[in-house]
């Protein structure tokens, strides 16, 4: 993924305009809203949510809600994984060694402190408050990547390099919060077996088209047999491995917009990572890197999908999950962010990137806490539809107010934008 301005505002006109008129649907219109939302597509299907048919049997139901949210997502979810993948296994990869740990703590409290506030205010506010909304614990660990990177170089320039360890926090978020997504958050009665289709499809599709052609190519050259499968397959082995994937994923219980994720180190990659949405990534043409270029418009458009079939929220639904979110995100991603950014940096000696201030970790904080995205989609597997995730999603589209938070506290703790 490469010009990294053009890419976040693309995807978050895109957000932000279903958001948008998600909200003024179904404040004006509810019922009209609610009935497209759950839209049926194809009923008794093989994929789609379970219910019971009223005579006894469980059916799956093809809604355009599963649609976006259970089957495209996986697409944006895929390419959360690349960058997660490529910073973590690559030569220069940016998660790897010293230049990391500092900001993989920094993650770390940026998730634990956005749930001990959570749940200690949940729990201060009674034992019937906390029992209906203690599930929602994760909503407030996300960090949307797009809008925080927006509002981060608006408040300290792009040049700043806090802005690339606030990159750096937000993707390992997003890897955090893929494992929270299938471990704590299955989508029906686990049935880990089906798993085995999704290893399977990613053993196979790796081992036929992706070693076995390099092994037999030792001592040419040319490389004959890869470009062969490179040119005369393409992509297609690997969108059928995912297919499967994704269905051993809907199976098996976890949430199947994880489902390419055990495809997505299966494809050739480059050797090497140039850092997150690096412009020398258009030069690429390995096909990992090609498949996500290729991807970039769906996605977008699949996003703008997403935030209106998930962001019509009436606002008389604000309730304690409203105010529980956003207090995990405004309290407790700064002060969490700071305290184990500091024991990184100071404790353990790990130090910050030259030119920051430990006093920029809480401005980070403050960025770090649009939530946003991940916290939607969160909040619509965290509860039951009804009133709680209502108010858990209007606190999600409420943390858009860090970014205002953080521009004033940017003033206030005198940051120096740099340009370059």
């Amino acid at each position: 993924m490469y010009r990294v301005w053009n890419f976040v505002t693309s995807y978050s006109l895109f957000l932000i305009g279903g958001a948008i008129l998600a909200l003024i649907w179904a404040n004006t219109n509810p019922e009209s809203y609610h009935h497209f939302v759950e839209f049926v597509i194809v009923d008794d299907f093989f994929i789609g949510h379970l219910h019971d048919d009223g005579h006894g049997h469980v059916v799956r139901t093809l809604t355009l809600h599963y649609l976006v949210n259970d089957v495209l997502m996986a697409l944006f979810f895929a390419i959360a994984a690349k960058e997660v993948w490529e910073a973590v296994i690559l030569k220069n990869g940016s998660l790897r060694g010293k230049k990391a740990a500092t900001p993989l703590f920094a993650t770390a409290g940026g998730m634990f402190g956005p749930i001990a506030v959570y749940l200690g205010i949940a729990y201060a506010m009674g034992s019937e408050t906390y029992s209906a909304v203690a599930n929602g614990w994760a909503i407030p660990t996300a960090t949307d990547i797009a809008f925080s990177y927006l509002v981060g170089r608006m408040v300290f320039g792009a040049g700043h390099p806090a802005v690339r360890f606030l990159l750096l926090l937000a993707i390992a978020d997003d890897a955090a919060g893929l494992l929270i997504l299938a471990i704590f958050y299955p989508s029906g009665d686990l049935a880990p077996e089906w798993l085995l289709l999704s290893l399977g499809a990613a053993v196979g599709v790796y081992v036929i088209f992706n070693m076995l052609p390099r092994l037999m190519d030792k001592g040419d050259q040319l490389r004959t047999r890869s470009t062969w499968v490179r040119k005369k397959l393409s992509f297609w082995p690997y969108l059928i491995a995912g297919c499967l994937s994704w269905y051993g994923f809907q199976e098996s219980g976890l949430h199947p917009a994880l489902g390419l994720l055990p495809i997505v180190p299966t494809i050739p990659h480059a050797d090497r990572a140039f850092g997150f949405f690096a412009d020398a990534e258009r030069h690429l043409h390995d096909l990992l890197n090609e498949i996500e270029h290729a991807l970039k418009y769906p996605v977008e458009i699949i996003l703008g999908l997403f935030g209106l079939l998930n962001a019509g929220v009436e606002f008389s639904s604000m309730g304690p999950a409203t105010w529980l979110v956003l207090a995990g995100l405004l309290i407790g991603k700064p002060i969490g962010i700071f305290l184990f950014g500091w024991i990184a940096a100071k404790p353990l000696g790990l130090g910050i990137p030259e030119g920051m201030r430990l006093i920029d970790l809480v401005v980070i904080g403050f960025v770090a806490a649009i939530g946003f995205t991940v916290s939607l989609f969160v909040a619509s597997v965290a509860f039951d539809a009804g009133p709680v995730q209502d108010a858990a999603k209007m606190g999600a589209l409420f943390s858009f107010f860090a970014a205002v938070v953080a521009i004033v506290a940017g003033k206030a703790l005198r940051v120096e934008k740099q340009e370059s």
